[in-house]
């Protein structure tokens, strides 16, 4: 389907944060996958190793990301290229939720530090 309208975009949820997925291949995405990002005031989302480049973009709020690492602080309007291999941390220590839009290629997976694999509905 060529028009997802946000009424057909499908949620998950992971690591007390929302993935509203838009774009995947269950909705006729042959290569990339984009989603938003909901992450609540407070969380922090623990740190995975990702096997595709991901494209973050914030459109609203503040985050800290760690990236192998280092943290950034970032706010709105931001992006942050994130490279295969690389390991990522998120943490929202604002008072409101940070909401994001994210792009990657279909296929990728996440390893958390105990070795554990996720793989994420959203982007794949």
């Amino acid at each position: 389907m060529p028009v997802v309208r946000p009424s057909d975009a499908v949620v998950h949820e992971m690591h007390g944060a929302r993935f509203v997925s838009y774009a995947a291949p269950s909705t006729g995405s042959e290569e990339l996958c984009a989603w938003r990002g909901e992450i609540p005031a407070g969380t922090r989302a623990p740190a995975h190793t990702v096997s595709r480049e991901e494209i973050f973009h914030l459109l609203a709020g503040e985050l800290l990301i760690t990236l192998d690492g280092t943290t950034h602080r970032v706010t709105a309007g931001d992006t942050v290229i994130i490279n295969p291999g690389a390991t990522l941390a998120v943490e929202n220590p604002a008072t409101e939720v940070a909401v994001s839009w994210v792009t990657t290629s279909r296929g990728l997976e996440a390893t958390l530090a105990d070795g554990t694999r996720v793989v994420p509905p959203w982007a794949n």
